[in-house]
């Protein structure tokens, strides 16, 4: 690997790039554990993908929020580094594909030259904060949420309290009741109020998708604004401390909820607000920067298929509360779009609306701030790039995440048949080019990235085992999901299994029924009516195996016999049980610790000095061969094992070495104690382990 050093404004950046540069170089010579090198990749934004060799790049980009210039900078970026083509996911990121790990820190770098970062992207972190992309132009709203998501995201960004957790922590927020930041199915989720002149949110608690979907419980009725980073971090606290560590499986922030219940929960995030450094924190919405449009003469230009234009404007506009101004909807189909696109895209948006664009929950992108009378030239500039196909967030605009063609966890193809389910829409029901009722999504696997499980009509990929022990690809049908607003959802029924070929046949069976019986209801309604089973006896004959044909065993999008193929998923870290590996951390943590306390962040310095300790216990623990989960039972655990029977003597318990974090405010001379008694622990414990080592040898 060649030498690689960076000049950025920021030092803390650069630190952060050159230490991602120099921990390959470690991996590289085999100094570093694999394990804890995914670790440390992936909180920076590398994830492995499919074809072995190469990584997927996940560039966070807060609430969708994209700057004409930012845009050009990704788009020099994924030409440099990658294969010219963006992707844009259901999180409001962009992803790009087929990098080389070895110039992943010269391309994060580049990226920074334009405040654009892949800083917890992936891994154990508080991932992109999203939120309505119509945030600031919504004539329902109360307010613009984006200071506030902006605010939340700038805060937790390397903030020591979220770097290792158990799992990944996913944030949302909705600036209406329609709750198009989807607070139901967040760790996190706000939705925008006003009481009594005072603006806040209703706050929405552990929710989640996956295998096995949790609807986020209400936290808060109204929770004014400046309250809600100091919430935030107790969550987190809590979260980090008492979240399962050792199954995966368990790991994210709805399982704890399940095991101890929503009103222990809430006891154990009051319980942390002493050691919160703010007890509330404003955000001035004076101190984001809005885009604003530019004034421009109005190019003279001449629709040539005013059908196809009146279609597009019934389709793809969105009325702004701004008065004379528009935004317009481009549907990207799985949200994929290549640079000379984007490039031209960012040049029209710069000197002809506000400069900036926003990606969608739905993988699309939206033009804000269009006056008017622009509308027709923007029509003919966007018909040259491709981006003027009529139903945007319709029924036609079906979301997908990549599945097999790049995700190690992808069972089966979710692009291709997506691509096919589009095709039929369009094709046999050109009536949902502008039905925004049904939403269809289709996920590779059980993850639910393609969020298939909160559709009305959703697909997951599977595969299907014949009596010959033959294997070929499938989707599991889910119907019923939904949006019901104001924080309340429908998950999405398990109905039916078929064979990944029928799926065409199983939307056409579900599409011809609801335009049958239906009567005018929403389809959420009309499947409540009829039920679970009435659909399954609808497409029940679709599952059956007794008649497969050899097209049934190639999966949609390829050409090529079917092979199940799941790689290791790397959504989050993986626990390290190297002893040696565990007290480098610690002293790693507590160097943090130091430079946090230099610069005056009393707060950050002591959970460093925490994360430190914890660490070292959990060393000496596994150096037994004690089994180990969450921070509060390594804790106990060590206290029982080690403590209590003098084989360790701290003079008092671990527990009320460590808890003073929770006792004490985040001042100075604490700050500076406290470090000190992380030192000394460690200082402790490397000499018990050293005396081991010995006694065995």
């Amino acid at each position: 690997m060649q030498s690689f050093r960076t000049e950025l404004e920021s030092p803390i950046v650069e630190k952060d790039i050159l230490e991602l540069a120099n921990k390959i170089e470690l991996f590289r010579n085999g100094k570093i554990d694999e394990e804890k090198f995914r670790s440390l990749r992936l909180a920076r934004g590398v994830y492995g993908q499919r074809q072995e060799g190469v990584q997927m790049i996940r560039i966070k980009l807060p609430y969708g929020k994209v700057l004409s210039h930012q845009l050009h900078r990704i788009s020099e970026v994924s030409d440099e580094y990658s294969r010219s083509r963006l992707h844009i996911t259901t999180r409001q990121d962009i992803q790009i594909h087929y990098v080389d790990l070895n110039r992943t820190p010269e391309l994060w770098a580049e990226l920074e030259r334009d405040n654009v970062t892949l800083r917890e992207a992936c891994g154990n972190t508080v991932r992109n904060v999203t939120a309505s992309e119509t945030a600031g132009i919504d004539v329902n709203e109360p307010f613009d949420v984006s200071s506030y998501a902006d605010a939340l995201f700038k805060f937790f960004l390397r903030n020591p309290i979220c770097q290792e957790m158990g799992r990944k922590f996913k944030v949302s927020f909705s600036g209406t009741d329609e709750d198009t930041g989807l607070s139901y199915m967040h760790d996190l989720g706000f939705i925008a109020k006003i009481k009594n002149g005072v603006k806040g949110f209703k706050v929405m608690l552990g929710g989640g998708l996956g295998s096995q979907p949790r609807h986020a419980d209400l936290f808060y009725e109204f929770l004014p604004s400046d309250k809600i980073i100091p919430l935030m971090e107790g969550v987190l606290r809590v979260f980090d401390r008492y979240g399962e560590r050792k199954s995966r499986a368990k790991a994210r922030l709805k399982f704890l909820l399940k095991d101890i219940g929503l009103d222990a929960f809430k006891v154990l995030v009051e319980e942390e607000q002493n050691a919160i450094e703010y007890k509330t924190v404003t955000i001035d919405e004076a101190n984001y920067t809005a885009s604003t449009p530019v004034l421009v003469e109005n190019p003279k230009v001449e629709i040539q298929n005013k059908e196809a234009y009146h279609l597009w404007k019934s389709t793809n506009l969105i009325a702004q509360k701004q008065k004379g101004y528009f935004a317009i909807g481009i549907k990207v189909l799985l949200g994929d779009f290549y640079t000379d696109k984007a490039r031209l895209l960012a040049d029209l948006v710069e000197n002809y609306a506000a400069g900036e664009i926003r990606l969608s929950l739905r993988q699309n992108i939206l033009i804000p701030f269009v006056k008017e009378d622009l509308l027709p030239f923007f029509y003919t500039e966007l018909e040259k790039l491709g981006f003027v196909e009529a139903g945007y967030n319709k029924a036609v605009d079906i979301t997908a995440c990549p599945g097999t063609d790049t995700c190690n966890l992808g069972i089966a193809s979710s692009t291709g048949i997506a691509e096919e389910l589009e095709r039929v829409i369009k094709a046999e029901y050109p009536q949902y080019l502008s039905n925004q009722d049904l939403v269809i999504k289709i996920s590779g696997c059980m993850n639910a990235c393609g969020q298939h499980n909160m559709a009305n009509i959703g697909f997951q990929g599977m595969s299907i085992r014949t009596k010959d022990k033959l294997v070929l690809p499938a989707l599991q049908v889910l119907l019923g999901g939904g949006n019901l607003g104001n924080g309340s959802a429908y998950f999405a029924d398990k109905v039916v299994k078929i064979p990944s070929r029928r799926g065409p046949e199983a939307l056409r069976r579900i599409l011809n029924d609801f335009e049958s019986n239906s009567k005018g209801k929403l389809f959420v309604d009309y499947y409540k009516e009829k039920g679970e089973k009435y659909f399954y006896q609808l497409l029940t004959d679709l599952s059956s195996i007794d008649n497969l044909t050899q097209e049934d065993f190639i999966d949609w999008g390829t050409e090529e016999q079917y092979v199940k193929a799941i790689g290791i998923g790397e959504c989050a870290g993986v626990v390290i049980d190297l002893i040696a590996t565990l007290f480098l951390e610690s002293d790693e943590k507590i160097a943090e610790a130091k430079e946090a306390f230099n610069n005056k962040v009393y707060s950050g310095a002591i959970y460093e000095a925490y994360r430190s300790m914890v660490n070292s216990a959990k060393a000496i623990l596994l150096s037994e061969n004690i089994k180990t989960n969450t921070q509060a039972s390594i804790i106990k655990q060590f206290d029982e094992l080690f403590v209590e029977n003098k084989k360790i003597d701290l003079g008092t318990s671990f527990s009320d070495v460590i808890y003073q974090i929770k006792v004490y405010p985040p001042s100075k001379d604490f700050a500076n104690n406290y470090i000190n008694v992380a030192m000394q622990f460690l200082k402790h414990l490397r000499a018990y382990r050293e005396l081991q080592v010995a006694i065995k040898s």
